[in-house]
């Protein structure tokens, strides 16, 4: 089944992220890679796809896992989360309808 696997961060994360963004492309890369990835990217904290110094606000990732647990359990393994980017993660079982 899909999740929706939404994140809020802190306020100015910005560094907190940079400092272990490529362990968080990693593991997403892992779910491309394995076909369960639908979409992933952050959300600026303007309105600007590169918001710079403003940074971002949280992140949204949709993928497949066998159940909610098994989502929660990789998304408590982030590092956005050991580098205390993320104020709070939310996940949720998500129903794609279109396209």
């Amino acid at each position: 089944m899909l999740y929706a696997i939404i994140s809020e961060d802190v306020a100015d994360s910005l560094e907190k992220r940079m400092s272990v963004r490529p362990d968080h492309i990693a593991r997403l890369n892992k779910l491309k890679d394995q076909g369960r990835l639908i979409l992933a990217g952050p959300h600026p904290a303007i309105d600007n796809e590169d918001p710079g110094p403003a940074g971002f606000t949280g992140s949204l990732v949709v993928a497949e896992f066998d159940s909610l647990e098994d989502a929660q359990q990789w998304a408590d393994a982030d590092p956005y989360i050991k580098s205390g980017a993320y104020k709070h993660v939310q996940v949720k079982p998500f129903k794609k309808v279109l396209p």
